[in-house]
């Protein structure tokens, strides 16, 4: 099936050149130091290359990560890099998770546990999931084609291509979130006849409703969408537009300076997150680690250009949806739009959480696709 076993292991120079960097690091003068008005605020940055130096643990979170089944393949000429973990039921239901930006495979790990052995965790249907969760082509440990285009669309072919012919699921259910939420409302249009179900975490941004001409043809709900995000991207999404239209130019400072990268990233873990939810700095360090050891910050950012440039239409999906949404995430859909353009049978809503989803709130995710489950009988 040509399926190999992979391990993490980045080498002894590696970590001490990181150590280096960070040490010698160069922060601009007169930036702001408490407020994040302007980015990544000047103390917290400087907090967090105080832990990343002196007590960040590197080996003891590769050890941890090492302690899942990791494999590689290749797809359409692309090294592809997954985790796989079987259910402990007999009656085990796969399930693909696709991550986004600026976050990685990491996003789901928590989710593994709960999904695979779920009566350890009170739920008691009879039924598990078997997990995958691959990197995006270009993140993580995933290559990128040289010269290629890679985007949602292209990406639920691959997607579909590992499911189906390398690990032999003909039927399956899909999930994700930000760039996964794209990529996984292209499976369900795409591929019907080997989708049980859709999950998704958000809908995208609707371009649908950010013209203003159309205004008052928008029921209430659409016309507060329209407001909250017009505002968003007037006010939040400049790095959108860097990464659609001139990723290289950004890539080459954020791949020389852990600093650099680390700022980039940690604005978005502020400003997307739920703040009161306990997400521990260890799993914000080790996300940007793996940006860091991959050296492919440049490939993943360059999924906004293909998709913003190559990226083909999307018609109604029929697929049976599930809608799981985080209070704090980025832009709430209205549910008249999404339930108009998808085969909604389930619409959650959990308590606490933000964009970055099982991260920070694994234990109500994995309720919810339990319950969407449910739905589908």
């Amino acid at each position: 099936m040509g399926v190999e076993e992979f391990s993490i292991h980045v080498s002894v120079n590696e970590l001490k050149d990181l150590k280096r960097r960070l040490s010698s690091a160069r922060i601009p003068k007169n930036v702001e130091r408490k407020n994040w008005d302007f980015g990544t605020n000047a103390e917290y940055l400087a907090e967090v290359i105080n832990y990343w130096k002196n007590s960040y643990d590197w080996r003891n979170i590769e050890q941890k990560l090492n302690g899942f089944h990791h494999f590689q393949t290749t797809i359409s000429n692309i090294r592809i890099h997954y985790i796989h973990e079987k259910g402990k039921s007999a009656n085990s239901i796969p399930i693909i998770l696709t991550h986004g930006w600026p976050d990685s495979f990491l996003r789901y790990t928590k989710l593994i546990p709960l999904l695979t052995d779920p009566e350890k965790f009170g739920v008691s249907s009879g039924i598990s999931f078997d997990v995958v969760i691959p990197s995006l082509p270009g993140f993580g440990f995933s290559d990128y084609p040289a010269g290629g285009s890679i985007n949602n669309d292209t990406i639920s072919d691959i997607w579909l291509e590992l499911m189906k012919n390398k690990l032999g699921y003909d039927r399956f259910l899909a999930a994700g979130g930000d760039i996964g939420s794209g990529v996984t409302r292209y499976l369900g249009f795409k591929y019907p006849q080997n989708l049980i179900g859709i999950h998704l975490t958000d809908v995208g941004i609707i371009r649908d409703l950010l013209n203003q001409s159309q205004l008052q043809s928008f029921s209430s709900e659409e016309q507060e969408y329209c407001k909250i995000a017009s505002d968003w991207l007037d006010k939040e999404a400049g790095y959108m537009k860097i990464q659609s239209t001139k990723p290289q130019t950004l890539a080459f400072g954020l791949t020389d300076s852990p600093v650099g990268l680390a700022a980039w990233i940690l604005e978005k873990f502020h400003s997307w997150r739920d703040l009161q939810t306990n997400l521990p700095l260890d799993d914000i360090i080790t996300n940007i680690m793996i940006y860091w050891f991959g050296k492919n910050i440049y490939t993943a950012t360059r999924v906004y250009y293909e998709n913003s440039h190559f990226l083909n239409p999307i018609g109604t999906i029929e697929v049976p949806t599930g809608i799981c949404l985080f209070p704090k995430d980025i832009l709430l859909p209205p549910r008249k739009w999404v339930e108009a353009h998808l085969n909604v049978v389930h619409w959650g809503n959990v308590q606490k959480g933000g964009h970055f989803t099982s991260m920070e709130n694994p234990e109500e995710y994995a309720a919810d696709l339990f319950l969407f489950l449910d739905k589908l009988g």
